[in-house]
């Protein structure tokens, strides 16, 4: 479970390439967003929320990075249509993928599964494991046409040892597990594409409140301070890094 906290990514780490990020309006996206395109990629803002994409685009326009594209989807109601339209648009517009972060989640609710309703079971994991599996394989022909392309799905501790009352979240990430594992063997003969789990751990983002309103957001770092990691498993510095599960902080002390 590699973590990188302390890498220091060459200013060009990312030149030339085209990276994906999924709820890239705040949080943890917007700022792997901000970072990738500081580093020189073509960043393509995914969200549901036109304003905050937009705001996004602004700030790494004033940053002087590369023009990004705004692709705004709603996971929830997305069909395997949207994401071969997505694809399609891509294609068009840059001809390869060489880079994909799929960052956007939904928290559900923490409660006992006894009283888990059962739509919000079903929204959770269209999000944070249907949409991103249908999605990839709608761009896995891009992402094959990159010279070095990495692909990072979310994952979360609570994906790899199980925790009480935090249901379809918890699934979500054991079945992201699972999936990464399965695709990263059948695409072990192509070195040029990666593919891991990354857990961003705690850090002060608005699905860490909702999980845990009582904490003190101080005690914990901010998405900015866990983005070296996210650079290097985008960038070319992780080739080889494959199929691995990885950790953007050292564990918190008890």
């Amino acid at each position: 479970m590699t973590c990188k906290i302390d890498y220091q990514p060459a200013p060009d780490l990312l030149r030339d390439r085209v990276v994906l990020v999924t709820g890239a309006g705040d949080g943890i996206g917007r700022a792997a967003a901000l970072s990738y395109a500081r580093h020189g990629a073509t960043v393509v803002l995914l969200g549901r929320t036109i304003a905050k994409l937009e705001r996004v685009y602004d700030e790494i326009e004033a940053a002087g990075g590369s023009q990004p594209a705004i692709f705004p989807l709603n996971l929830e109601g997305a069909t395997l249509k949207d994401f071969h339209d997505m694809a399609d648009t891509l294609d068009k517009e840059f001809g390869c993928l060489d880079g994909l972060l799929h960052n956007a989640g939904l928290l559900g609710r923490i409660t006992p599964f006894a009283q888990y309703d059962a739509d919000l079971w079903e929204q959770v994991m269209q999000v944070n494991i249907n949409g991103p599996i249908w999605m990839t394989q709608a761009l896995l022909p891009l992402l094959q046409r990159s010279d070095d392309a990495s692909v990072i799905f979310t994952s979360s501790s609570v994906g790899r040892k199980g925790r009480a009352y935090w249901g379809a979240y918890a699934v979500s990430k054991f079945a992201t597990e699972g999936f990464v594992e399965v695709l990263a063997d059948e695409l072990d003969s192509e070195p040029h594409l990666r593919i891991n789990t990354l857990n961003p751990g705690a850090t002060r983002t608005q699905m860490r409140r909702n999980a845990y309103p009582g904490e003190d957001p101080a005690n914990l770092r901010t998405p900015e301070d866990i983005m070296p990691t996210y650079l290097w498993l985008m960038g070319p510095d992780s080739a080889g890094t494959h199929g691995q599960k990885i950790d953007a902080q050292p564990p918190r002390q008890p």
